[in-house]
């Protein structure tokens, strides 16, 4: 199961490029796959084919009408099922003791 963090926008837009990351934010939602959405960036989990479909139509969506685009892409691969989105924080809280602010 692939957790991958992955940011992308255009370089050629402007100070403010909230209108193109909504629509990669769209793709990732309609694509099923659970995700979270962060400030700098949205983390998405699923199989491997799957996670990079959805990077590829992130990146297509925004190339039909942009000339430059920056993405930055972390990933953290692991056999066995899913859950880590959650479970990952999950784990953090139990050794810290508490809840924390996210």
């Amino acid at each position: 199961m692939l957790l991958a963090e992955f940011s992308i926008s255009p370089m050629d837009k402007g100070a403010s490029v909230s209108p193109w990351v909504a629509r990669s934010i769209d793709v990732i939602d309609r694509s099923g796959l659970p995700y979270r959405l962060g400030p700098m960036g949205t983390t998405v989990e699923g199989e491997w084919d799957e996670v990079m479909a959805v990077v590829k139509a992130c990146f297509e969506r925004m190339a039909a009408d942009c000339e430059r685009i920056s993405i930055t892409f972390k990933g953290d691969w692991r056999r066995g099922g899913g859950g880590r989105l959650t479970a990952k924080i999950a784990k953090v809280e139990a050794t810290l003791g508490r809840k924390l602010r996210t």
